[in-house]
Order: structure tokens, then C-alpha cells, then sequence
């Protein structure tokens, strides 16, 4: 007799429990065991050493005092072959000092002078002359307590009506002579300057395009005088402080107008700074020397021999100083553009043009067909 069928389980569900996990070998792989891809897992899985921005400062560079170049002495009609190796030395820095410019220094001291008065415009009045991207003119703007903003005040002037207008309101007393000094000033300086940039051009070794409207941008306002005001309140342990921010502030934000060359008035200074970025150098001036920076206009006529640099002031002494620094843009390229304008044909002119011509043409057939 068969034995009766088991009875099937009322319970569906399946409590085996899985397969147990393989036993590792006594022996270890290949893989394991290769010395390369572990110190290669081991360095790619720590966290690399962040370099915090407190903690990069660019280097700073002594420079032997930059080239000088004498005005009176400067063969401005031929080339001349002394000036190459200063166009050398130049091409390196970005800076070298001028003598024997002719820029008089008692007008340079009444105008130094008159702005003083400029940076004593109550903080409540400087918000209508704020500089700002549709008004590049005037104070700048300060963000909150920003290190080293005690240090010093700028203030960018220009030939603007709209400027004098609004200074002539709020600051009335002593603008009109400051702005009529400045003019003056601004004169000498653009005089001086079409007389050096034209040489270095000419001294490059580079064939440079001069009259490219596409290269300048910002040219409608021509030179620009950015006058600063450089206090002296400061401990001696805050400088470091305070030129750790100067540099990171021009390394960053660099200039906000296009220049061929930046001509600059600091005398009595105890150093001067030249920013690029490959970082920056530091040298003492010449007493009585004009201190003269290449700008990026330069840079693109002389296809980069020159570079674009910004040149810094530092005053150390117990009085208050005004430095100004001329932002000088050749005068060629504002007659060009507004001449390209002038000499611009519009599409209804062309077309009348087109009609008149088609006209006398139909004339002349008609003429020569009938007598």
C-alpha cells in the first residue's frame, strides 16, 4: 500500500535564510595586492590641502629704480637706437620715470592744493556724485567697512558737463577754480604724453595698428584724472594689513577705463607700486620725476610687447597727501570715431542715390538715341 501524500505547509512564505557569504581565501588576490593601485586610492580618497584666499597674497618683488627717460633729450623725428634698450627695460616692468617734462610743479601744487577741498564734501552730498557705470565720474563708491578704505579717498575727473554741473551745486565754493587749474594741468599733461607714446610706439619692435576704434572702448571721455587722497592716520602695524588690500584690489578689479599711458604726480612719495598679474614690484621715485605706467591700448598697438600694468603711490609721513594719477587716451581716437559717424551713409540716401543715378542714366540713353 503507497504511503499518503504530506500535507503541503499553510504557510507561503519562505524563511530560508541566503546562501552564506564566500570564504575569502587564505591566498589574496592580484589586485589587492598591487602596491601601485593602493597608494593610488589611498592619495585620491584624502582631501587635498585647500589654499584659503587669506592665505595667498602674491609675492612682493624689490625693482631697481625703471629706466628714465629725458624729454628734452628724446629724438622724437628719427629712430633712435639709445631708446631701445629703455623700450627693453619697459617692455619688462610696464613703468619707467620721465625728466625733464615741464610740467610745472608750482601749478601741480595749487592744484594738489584745490582738491583738498574736494575731499571735504560731507558723505551725505558724495551720494549724488557717486561713480557708477552710467556715470564714470565722481567719488567712489565704499561697500560697507571694508579694510583699508580709511586709507585713501578717490575721486575721478573728467571733462563732463554733467560733472561740473553738480559739483558746481553741491561743493560751489573753490570747485570752479580747482576744475579751472586741473584743465590747465590736464593740458600739460596730454601735451607731454603725445610726445612719449608716439616714440615707444615707434621704438617697438613690433608694426603696430594705430587708429583702431575697435580696440578702445570708454573713449568719449577722453584723458581721465583719478585724484586720491592718501591718509596718514594709520598704525604702523595696519599697513601690511592695508597694502595686502590695495593688491588684492587692483589684482582684481583692475582699472575701469581704457588708457595708452598713466601719468602720474606723486611726488614725496616713499614708494611706488606697479600691479600686474603676474604680481607686483615695489621701487622708490626719483625726487621731482613723472612716474609714467602702460596701459592696455599700448598693449594691443604694440601687439603685447608692452604690458597692461596699474601703478600704485604709497606715501609714510605725518601729513595728509593728494596724489593724481592721468589716464591719457590719444585724442586721434575720438576725432576717428566721431568722423566715422559724419562719413556714414544711411540706407535711404543710398537708395536715393541708387535712383538718381538710374535717372541720368535713362537721360543720357534717351540723348544719345535722339540726336
Amino acid at each position: 500500500m503507497a504511503a499518503s501524500p504530506q500535507p503541503v505547509s499553510e504557510n507561503p512564505i519562505d524563511f530560508r535564510a541566503p546562501p552564506p557569504s564566500p570564504i575569502a581565501s587564505g591566498r589574496r588576490s592580484l589586485v589587492t595586492n598591487d602596491e601601485v593601485l593602493t597608494e593610488y586610492l589611498e592619495h585620491s580618497l584624502q582631501v587635498p590641502d585647500l589654499i584659503l584666499p587669506d592665505k595667498f597674497f602674491p609675492k612682493q618683488n624689490s625693482l631697481e629704480n625703471p629706466p628714465t627717460i629725458d624729454l628734452l633729450a628724446l629724438n622724437l623725428d628719427e629712430f633712435d637706437a639709445s631708446l631701445c634698450k629703455v623700450v627693453e627695460s619697459i617692455a619688462r616692468n610696464g613703468c619707467f620715470q620721465l625728466v625733464n617734462h615741464g610740467i610745472s610743479s608750482e601749478l601741480v601744487s595749487s592744484v594738489q592744493a584745490a582738491a583738498t577741498g574736494i575731499f571735504q564734501v560731507p558723505p551725505e552730498k558724495r551720494a549724488e556724485i557717486t561713480r557708477l557705470p552710467e556715470k564714470p565720474y565722481g567719488f567712489e563708491e565704499v561697500h560697507g567697512e571694508e579694510v583699508g578704505s580709511e586709507l585713501s579717498e578717490e575721486f575721478v575727473w573728467c571733462r563732463d558737463q554733467g560733472l561740473k554741473l553738480t559739483m558746481e551745486r553741491i561743493a560751489p565754493i573753490g570747485y570752479s577754480n580747482f576744475s579751472e587749474k586741473l584743465e590747465t594741468l590736464m593740458t600739460d599733461i596730454e601735451k607731454v604724453s603725445g610726445k612719449i607714446l608716439p616714440s615707444l610706439l615707434k621704438n617697438s619692435q613690433t608694426k603696430f595698428v594705430y587708429g583702431n576704434d575697435d580696440m578702445v572702448q570708454g573713449k568719449e571721455l577722453g584723458t581721465v584724472c583719478c585724484l586720491y587722497r592718501h591718509s596718514q592716520n594709520v598704525l604702523e602695524d595696519e599697513w601690511d594689513s592695508s597694502l595686502r588690500y590695495d593688491v588684492i584690489k587692483m589684482l582684481i578689479r583692475g582699472t575701469d577705463y581704457s588708457h595708452a599711458l598713466c601719468l602720474h604726480l606723486c611726488d614725496g612719495s616713499s614708494e611706488f607700486h606697479v600691479y600686474s598679474k603676474k604680481g607686483w614690484v615695489s621701487f622708490t621715485p626719483d625726487k621731482n620725476a613723472l612716474i609714467v605706467t602702460t596701459g592696455d591700448q599700448i598693449q594691443a598697438w604694440s601687439g603685447g610687447q608692452y604690458k597692461h600694468v596699474i601703478g600704485r603711490p604709497i606715501f609714510k609721513g605725518e601729513e595728509d597727501c593728494i596724489s593724481m594719477a592721468f589716464l591719457y587716451s590719444p585724442p586721434t581716437f575720438i576725432s576717428n570715431s566721431q568722423s566715422n559717424k559724419e562719413n556714414t551713409i544711411s540706407l535711404g540716401e543710398q537708395a536715393i542715390m541708387a535712383i538718381f543715378l538710374t535717372l541720368v542714366y535713362q537721360f543720357l540713353v534717351y540723348f544719345y538715341r535722339n540726336f
